[in-house]
């Protein structure tokens, strides 16, 4: 082979492998674990705090206010793959796009959708505690970061937070779309936010000695523990299905209004921002005051419903005719087929399917007869 076709084929190997690592790219929080294991062996023997801060400087979370709380973060060893490198910012960089794709998250097992950015920055916020009743900035990098980026300009809006969206492909997904147009924060952002408090402040205050060393570890044991037959009853504690009800434990929808927005008054002296005017901090107030209002109805008073898209519903047949509020009465009916809960994903979309099926084509309904159903993963 001769020296211009040696360079021709090297080429040719480059753009495939390359063109090979963007189309077997998958959000899926089993591929991000696996990612941070790269990052791991990358550098034997560093601990957690190390991997996170090596995984900050590659998604280039590195602002004034993260460094305030954090510390700067460097690449901390030798220098990453390409590829993971690739992958590492693009799972954890934020964005919505004008399409209403948001960025920046990943599909975790138990069906929600979680952005890293606050979960990560909570996990360090805990490692890095060094006091005995809070961790520092832990509500300011988990929750309120992102209100200082948010036009308020854009408000009033239908709704302040929210919505969820759906994946393009459960199984290897690609795309997330968003259902409307985005709130302050969407779902993802405040799954993400709920996960990096609660397992920030679990690893500040442990309540036992035993935890995993290793980052990939902790994220396994938080999203990845499967259901045993028993369901939610035997499940452990410490697992992302009991997200809301481990957030809600710790107290933290008594937080008020004026301590987020002085919050968000930090933030803007970190940054070295000019100092809020009377007016819009009374936006932000009256923001926040809705804000946290809606949040506890939707997010910790209520269940995780998994959309329509999620699992693969078939179209309504005909069209439908909505319903008109207050409802006079609801009935709650309990399934036939199948009898035992569905303790996964997958089983719980293929029960929702069956039964759709069934409604649809054996009843000759319009549609599955249930408006929610719950399963053995709800938490």
């Amino acid at each position: 082979m001769d020296k211009g076709s040696w360079k021709h084929s090297l080429l040719l190997a480059v753009v495939l492998a390359s063109t090979y690592a963007d189309a077997s790219l998958s959000w899926h929080m089993d591929d991000f674990i696996q990612a941070v294991k790269q990052v791991e062996d990358g550098v034997p023997g560093s601990g957690p705090v190390a991997v996170l801060k090596r995984l900050r400087h590659a998604a280039g979370l590195n602002d004034a206010l993260v460094r305030y709380f954090l510390r700067a973060a460097d690449s901390g060893g030798a220098e990453m793959d390409v590829s993971l490198l690739s992958f590492i910012t693009k799972a954890v960089h934020h964005r919505v796009t004008e399409e209403n794709r948001e960025e920046g998250v990943v599909l975790t097992p138990d069906g929600t959708t979680v952005a890293l950015t606050p979960l990560l920055l909570g996990l360090e916020a805990g490692f890095l505690s060094k006091t005995k009743d809070r961790v520092r900035g832990l509500l300011k990098l988990t929750f309120t970061k992102d209100l200082e980026s948010h036009p308020l300009s854009r408000h009033p809006l239908s709704r302040h937070l929210g919505p969820d969206g759906c994946w393009d492909n459960v199984s290897s997904p690609q795309v997330f779309t968003l259902l409307d147009q985005p709130g302050v924060l969407t779902t993802a952002q405040i799954n993400g936010g709920m996960d990096g408090f609660v397992l920030g402040t679990e690893i500040a205050f442990p309540s036992t000695s035993g935890r995993p060393l290793k980052l990939s570890g902790i994220l396994t044991e938080y999203y990845c523990r499967s259901l045993e037959v028993g369901g939610m009853d035997v499940a452990p504690r410490l697992i992302s299905r009991r997200r809301r009800d481990n957030f809600r434990k710790l107290g933290v929808p008594s937080i008020t209004a004026q301590q987020v927005v002085k919050s968000a008054e930090k933030q803007r002296r970190v940054m070295g921002l000019k100092k809020m005017d009377s007016k819009t901090k009374k936006q932000l107030m009256t923001l926040v005051k809705e804000g946290v209002k809606e949040f506890v109805q939707e997010y910790l008073e209520c269940p995780p419903i998994i959309p329509r898209c999620m699992w693969g519903a078939k179209p309504y047949k005909g069209t439908p005719t909505n319903l008109t509020l207050p409802l006079p009465f609801l009935y709650i009916h309990h399934t036939s087929t199948p009898r035992d809960p569905c303790l996964t994903l997958q089983q719980c979309s293929e029960d929702m399917r069956a039964m759709q099926r069934f409604h649809q084509d054996d009843r000759g309904w319009d549609d599955i007869g249930y408006r929610c159903r719950e399963g053995g993963v709800s938490g």
